[in-house]
């Protein structure tokens, strides 16, 4: 532990000021002489009782409830003292600044209380990585999934391939030990081939899986079509405000627009686009290639144009926009809808709920983002590595090589480059 690991920290805990209730958490050696400090004793373990606090000079600054905590059964792992304040600016101010006064007292760095709980093995990496998700989850699809990481989910099916894993290896090992000479050594059983089989075939489903970026950035979806179709209205009705111009002028839209929204809970990134056409000039042709461009990139595309002309059909929504002034819409169109008349705008929305379901990591999954899924296909590739080996002394370095990898994931291996990226996305308080 380094020297700064030793020091006791202290920070504000709960939400923005002014508030009802304000927690100031201390964490470290020193926790229990800074309740002894503000509250003039401390107090019995995990027992919530109220105090008046005080600072150096006998002042006071609070009537407030205080808990002290013993390590190591805390968040962090250490002593914890928690001094639940009233939640105005000035009673918080004068607490902390009469914490910071006491000597091996000093403010937490961004997320320094979650990193010391990783360090004292009070959770995983991926359960951080999911509390950093929780903390920034906009959407209930993304509040789900964040929960499901940070309470564990991804670290408990690692850790049964681990265990696996650790099996096969124990058999290799057996092998080799009591082989009397290299020439005895056997090669891997059927039922140790199968078991190799199995779990990679695990390890691809699991891959196989829709993306956590997806859920963390939203569904890409873009609304394409030729000019005055009627996209920038339907991005203004599916984002519920005036998010684009809407206008009758053909090429009013030169760039892409952004538009974030939650539809069912799910979040996307509406894409608003220029009007494709073959006329224009220099710049809504500059716009037109954005255009294509972004329909390239594209998960999903609500196509406004002629059914023949979209440019990808499995990824399109083919919506007659305008409805109350079409005589009759093709064929081929999935809905047709009116902005004016509202006409065909729910079932468009049950469309795009049933697509966005298949694009989204299922609720009851845990999605891998981009580092997971390295990993896990590392380990995948080693382990069928392994069971095209003959000489058990190379499965076993395949079989290790494979937890190698497995182990980053949830921080029992090196992973020291990424984590001040990942703890620096954290508020002071966590």
């Amino acid at each position: 532990m380094t020297g700064a690991a030793r020091d006791t920290i202290f920070a504000l805990s709960s939400g923005a000021l002014p508030a009802g209730i304000a927690v100031v958490r201390v964490s470290g050696p020193r926790a229990a002489d800074a309740l002894q400090a503000l509250a003039g004793r401390t107090t019995e373990a995990r027992r919530a009782v109220t105090a008046t606090l005080r600072d150096a000079s006998g002042e006071n600054l609070d009537r407030a409830v205080v808990l002290w905590l013993p390590g190591p059964g805390t968040a962090t792992g250490e002593d914890i003292a928690e001094f639940h304040l009233h939640g105005g600016r000035a009673v918080v101010a004068a607490v902390l600044a009469a914490l910071g006064a006491l000597e091996g007292l000093r403010m937490a760095e961004p997320g320094e209380f979650t990193r010391r709980a990783f360090s004292n093995g009070r959770l995983d990496l991926a359960q951080a990585e999911g509390l950093a998700d929780l903390l920034s989850a906009e959407t209930e699809a993304q509040r789900r999934q964040a929960l499901r990481l940070a309470e564990g989910g991804l670290g408990k099916l690692i850790g049964g391939w681990r265990e696996r894993l650790l099996g096969l290896a124990a058999r290799v090992e057996a092998a080799i030990e009591f082989a009397e000479d290299e020439d005895d050594v056997p090669s891997l059983g059927a039922a140790a081939l199968d078991d190799l089989a199995y779990l990679g075939t695990e390890m691809q489903a699991a891959l196989d899986q829709p993306p956590a970026e997806r859920l963390r950035d939203g569904v890409r979806i873009v609304v394409a079509g030729p000019t005055n179709a009627g996209k920038s209205s339907l991005i203004n009705i599916l984002a519920g405000r005036e998010a684009a111009i809407a206008s009758p002028v053909a090429g009013t839209t030169r760039d892409l627009i952004e538009v974030p929204v939650s539809i069912a809970g799910m979040p996307c990134l509406l894409i608003d686009s220029a009007g494709l056409r073959e006329s224009g000039g220099q710049v809504e042709q500059i716009g037109m290639a954005r255009a294509r461009a972004a329909i390239d990139s594209a998960d999903l595309i609500l196509w406004l144009g002629l059914p023949g002309d979209c440019p990808d059909r499995a990824r399109s929504v083919l919506v007659q926009a305008k409805a109350d002034l079409a005589a009759k819409s093709p064929a081929e169109t999935d809905v047709a809808t009116s902005t004016v008349t509202g006409e065909g705008l729910d079932a468009l929305r049950a469309l795009l709920q049933a697509r966005l379901r298949a694009l989204l990591p299922p609720a009851d999954a845990v999605a891998l983002n981009a580092r997971h899924r390295e990993r896990i296909d590392e380990a995948r590739r080693e382990i069928l590595t392994a069971a095209e080996r003959g000489d058990l002394l190379l499965v076993a370095e395949h079989l290790r090589q494979a937890r190698v990898a497995l182990d980053r994931i949830t921080g029992r291996a090196g992973v020291e480059d990424m984590l001040d990226a990942l703890f620096g996305r954290f508020c002071i308080g966590k």
